[in-house]
């Protein structure tokens, strides 16, 4: 494992560094990834590493990289956002970026593990999240591991030559601890 910053059975998560810049661009370089995801402009690996080095210098971002324990294989990145110490609440974002690693479980079990760490080591409240009404994999996904339904923002987004809705999820502390308990 190469530095593991939060660890689970088949994943763990570690800070991202300049060296995963190319990956990342060709990720974000790919229309089948990039649908899911606010990011619709080309980047290239120095954009990229400007990015890097301003989230790590950031107080209010938390970005780690998802990687697979068995293949110790960089396969994505999520993070919480805008994170508002005072309200307790943050912005969370993913992208599972090896297409090969879809719906293997990857996604959800990273996902889990930085809402332990927000929950229980940040003390936030809330996380939140915007999801395309397209995307009902991931959708299923994060009603999975505790989302909730709070607002729909109409004709939000604009993909694929017309409008789409952004569906707005969260999760609350009580709800992430009750179902913890379960």
């Amino acid at each position: 494992m190469n530095t593991p910053f939060l660890s689970g059975p088949t994943t763990y998560l570690r800070p991202l560094d300049k060296t995963d810049a190319p990956t990342l661009v060709s990720w974000f370089n790919d229309q089948e990834m990039t649908r899911f995801l606010l990011w619709y402009r080309p980047m290239n690996v120095a954009q990229e590493e400007a990015f890097l080095e301003k989230i790590q210098a950031s107080e209010t971002d938390l970005l780690l990289g998802i990687v697979t324990r068995e293949a110790d294989r960089f396969i994505g990145c999520l993070g919480l956002h805008e994170m508002d110490l005072r309200n307790r609440h943050a912005v969370f974002g993913i992208c599972v970026g090896d297409k090969s690693y879809w719906g293997k479980g990857h996604g959800s079990e990273a996902t889990r593990l930085i809402l332990d760490h927000a929950f229980l080591t940040l003390n936030l409240n809330r996380v939140w999240l915007q999801v395309f009404e397209y995307n009902p994999r991931g959708i299923r996904c994060y009603e999975k591991i505790g989302f909730r339904h709070e607002g729909r923002l109409r004709q939000h987004v604009y993909r694929e030559g017309r409008y789409w809705d952004s569906l707005v999820m969260g999760v609350v502390r009580s709800d992430w601890d009750a179902a913890r308990a379960t």
